[in-house]
């Protein structure tokens, strides 16, 4: 038993269970979130059922998903003000999504199992997604045009289906002629009425050449409205046709209500799809997930906005953080007298690691965006005045934070990795006639390039995740335009963006319905988990390839 102890055999297996520890539990919590979140996009059988309490001779009608299903105590129940059977320990109740949010006003209803009666799955039961008011369930009565029936029963579903189709080719042009088209005429606007302010305000020039450039900007002006005009006019003629079409619906209170087409994402009978047909629908509501963009408060929708920003985020701050990292940490180690302020440099560098991030943006808040975004607009940016332009939360604001943040990750990475090249090459190149330049660039630097890849993987891990300080600089709930189009100068550093972790935050904790949303946080954040992935492998292959690029060249 000593010479166990001894050889420390203890600590070596002490130190493998604790790994396997860790990779269970991380493996569970990321299956927990896949489960919980990719089981969302399936379809889920509807049911019907009679909700009678005991007393009453005739029950509610109610149509709906079951979302989940917990057993409680008969006590606790009590307590909450429902009605449970006597002589009953233990009771079974479903949350049920009734969806006909406009209709009900609650979308999310609890029902005891013991009050349901007369369960059934119609296969006529048909679910719509619509752009408000979240999920209809009922039954479909009948088919319009232009307010008149023209189809009923089977007829009318087969109509329906078709047209359904056709509807959704207008919408999408819609929505490309909104987003893009009249997105682009705006800006092309914006920036004509900002340089007749820009006019006015450089007095270096004359008013004859103020005149010729506003005769110039008139021209341009006039061809944008041009434009513009017949942008509208094929909007509204698209508006016009898709509003023509629209279907009545039975609710399962019995009520009768028209929902126009054009308010439909989707439509699915859950209960009359075979297995084919649902991993159909699961994979095109994963993709509109991830394709598209958030609608209902972000509780309805897709993420396309978060993941862009995120992304564009990240590469950005890497691109700033690695080489002020890399430099500093060159700096330190070969060039700086080894004595106690470079120490005392070190232990700062290592306790700014260990400062809470929302420091970090406060900091941000105060320096990037009032005092340096605040100057610029006032040097460069006076024609947009008193609306800033840079002097407000932006995503190069987001971006610096963030570099900042993670700069002591790899000045610590780059500089361990510099201290494990041997003293003997960097003679042997010396002794060879090579400059000390020369010497780090062209053999120190590329040995060292791994461990600058490694401080550049945590910098990716740890930013990608961050919540706190990016709500100061840039992050917000919902961006109306993307920082990078087609319009130059196509990144735009001073706009706001979104950020996958701010909206799981946003999802999870400010939205008006929790129990829509919930499913969203998961998705949400095992896509953000997946990214995180995605980047940190591309960081590693890279890594890799120099390791063994390096090492052949040294062999």
């Amino acid at each position: 038993m000593k010479d166990w102890f001894s050889k420390g055999s203890p600590w070596i297996w002490l130190s493998g269970g604790a790994v396997s520890i860790c990779m269970v539990a991380v493996t569970g919590l990321v299956l927990m979130i896949a489960i919980n979140g990719l089981s969302h996009f399936w379809p889920k059988p509807v049911v019907e059922f009679e909700y009678r309490l005991p007393g009453q001779s005739e029950g509610q009608r109610v149509i709906g998903e079951v979302n989940r299903t917990e057993t409680m105590t008969a006590i606790a129940m009590r307590e909450a003000g429902l009605t449970v059977p006597e002589g009953q320990e233990l009771v079974t109740r479903h949350m049920i999504k009734r969806g006909n949010r406009d209709v009900t006003g609650q979308d999310f209803v609890w029902y005891l199992d013991d009050h349901m009666y007369d369960r059934r799955f119609p296969r006529d039961i048909l679910v719509l997604e619509r752009l408000t008011w979240g999920d209809f369930y009922g039954y479909l009565v009948d088919y319009r045009i232009d307010g008149e029936v023209v189809a009923e029963g089977a007829e009318a579903r087969a109509a329906f289906r078709q047209r359904m189709a056709e509807t959704a080719d207008l919408v999408r042009e819609i929505n490309v002629i909104e987003r893009v088209d009249i997105g682009d005429v705006n800006f092309r606007m914006e920036q004509l009425r900002l340089r007749d302010r820009g006019l006015n305000l450089n007095e270096r020039l004359s008013e004859a050449q103020r005149e010729q450039a506003r005769a110039e900007m008139a021209e341009r002006q006039a061809a944008l409205d041009e434009d513009y005009a017949v942008l509208e006019q094929r909007r509204n003629e698209l508006r016009h046709e898709v509003g023509r079409y629209a279907i009545t619906m039975e609710t399962m209170e019995g009520q009768m209500r028209t929902i126009r087409l054009d308010a439909v994402v989707h439509a699915w009978w859950p209960n009359d799809m075979s297995m084919f047909q649902k991993m159909g629908h699961y994979g095109r509501n994963f993709w509109d997930f991830v394709s598209g963009y958030p609608r209902e408060a972000n509780t309805e929708g897709g993420i396309l906005p978060a993941i862009y920003g995120t992304v564009l985020m990240v590469i950005l701050m890497s691109i700033v953080v690695t080489p002020f990292g890399v430099l500093a940490a060159i700096y330190l180690r070969e060039y700086a007298k080894q004595g106690w302020l470079t120490r005392v440099i070190r232990i700062s560098v290592n306790n700014l690691a260990g400062v809470p991030s929302i420091v970090f943006g406060v900091f941000g808040l105060g320096f990037f965006v009032y005092f340096l975004g605040g100057n610029i607009d006032r040097l460069f940016y006076q024609e947009a005045l008193p609306s800033p332009t840079f002097g407000s939360p932006a995503l190069i604001w987001a971006s610096l934070t963030l570099a900042l943040l993670t700069l002591p990750v790899v000045i610590v990475a780059t500089e361990e990795g510099l201290s494990r090249i041997p003293r003997s090459i960097r003679d042997g190149s010396l002794a060879l006639g090579a400059t000390k330049a020369e010497t780090l660039w062209r053999t120190v630097i590329p040995l060292a390039a791994p461990a600058m890849m490694t401080g550049v993987i945590l910098s990716v891990a740890r930013a990608a995740g961050e919540v706190a300080p990016l709500m100061l600089v840039g992050v917000v709930k919902l961006a109306p335009s993307l920082p990078l189009d087609g319009n130059a100068p196509f990144l735009h550093l001073d706009r706001a963006f979104m950020h996958l972790g701010f909206h799981i935050f946003d999802v999870g904790f400010q939205s008006p319905n929790v129990e829509a949303g919930r499913p969203l946080v998961y998705a949400t954040a095992l896509i953000l988990v997946a990214l995180i992935i995605v980047l940190n492998l591309t960081a590693m292959i890279i890594r890799n390839r120099l390791r063994e690029r390096y090492r052949s060249e040294s062999d």
